[in-house]
């Protein structure tokens, strides 16, 4: 479906949506209509705004603002080339001016806020591993399974397994996109993810089955494979 295409699109090719470069934004730019995703950057790390399904929308998501740790100083939309560079103070939708601010409760390096919407960490040079990229000990609420149709949730992860996952992901080391592309590891089976914290807020992973790879980058181990595979094998069960 359309959706699911979609979807696959903006959270893979991430990257090289928003890769560019910045000195030529007054030379006959925009150079084509661009679909932007909502992506910022601050202090090095890129951010991207993962919009809810229309079931979850109208769940009521805690955002307590932390201290402020930076401002938007350019609006890519309507304004940058295809082949543009993000840099710090970029954002694809953002006006500029707009505050970004801590988020109580959740590392900045994990999460921000700006316009009253939480933006998750998608690319960050400094994490060597998905616990550094995503810490999420502490901070999950549940982890759903979304169906890869339409991005409704299908079933819920026990509490066990929810804890075992979040155990393993800290074992996970985090590999080089354009190198894991080459290896052909966002082909396959693919599994949708969410991921609901304790404020109420999600974000979505993808999780390719046959090669145990995460689209952030993340690559899976025994336990993380047998425990998806093991939660997937529930919804086919019968009642």
């Amino acid at each position: 479906m359309k959706f699911v295409k979609n979807t696959v699109l903006i959270i893979v090719f991430t990257v090289i949506l928003t890769s560019c470069d910045k000195a030529v934004f007054n030379n006959g730019c925009p150079d084509s209509i661009i679909e932007w995703v909502d992506v910022l950057m601050i202090n090095n790390i890129k951010y991207q705004h993962h919009f809810p399904e229309p079931e979850i929308e109208k769940v009521s998501v805690s955002l307590e603002k932390g201290k402020e740790i930076g401002k938007v100083t350019y609006k890519m939309a309507d304004s940058a080339c295809s082949n543009y560079q993000m840099k710090n103070g970029d954002a694809a939708y953002l006006e500029k001016g707009t505050p970004i601010y801590e988020l109580k409760g959740y590392p900045s390096s994990f999460i921000v806020v700006a316009d009253n919407n939480i933006y998750v960490a998608d690319q960050n040079g400094k994490a060597k591993t998905a616990g550094e990229l995503y810490p999420l000990r502490g901070l999950v609420k549940n982890i759903h399974i979304e169906s890869t149709e339409d991005g409704k949730r299908l079933y819920t992860f026990s509490a066990q397994s929810t804890d075992k996952f979040i155990n393993a992901w800290y074992q996970l080391n985090l590999e080089g996109y354009h190198a894991l592309q080459k290896k052909r590891s966002f082909e396959g089976e693919r599994v949708f993810l969410e991921i609901e914290l304790n404020n109420g807020a999600t974000f979505r992973l993808l999780y390719w089955a046959n090669t145990n790879t995460f689209n952030v980058g993340a690559v899976g181990n025994k336990a993380v494979r047998e425990i998806i595979m093991n939660e997937l094998s529930k919804i086919h069960k019968p009642s």
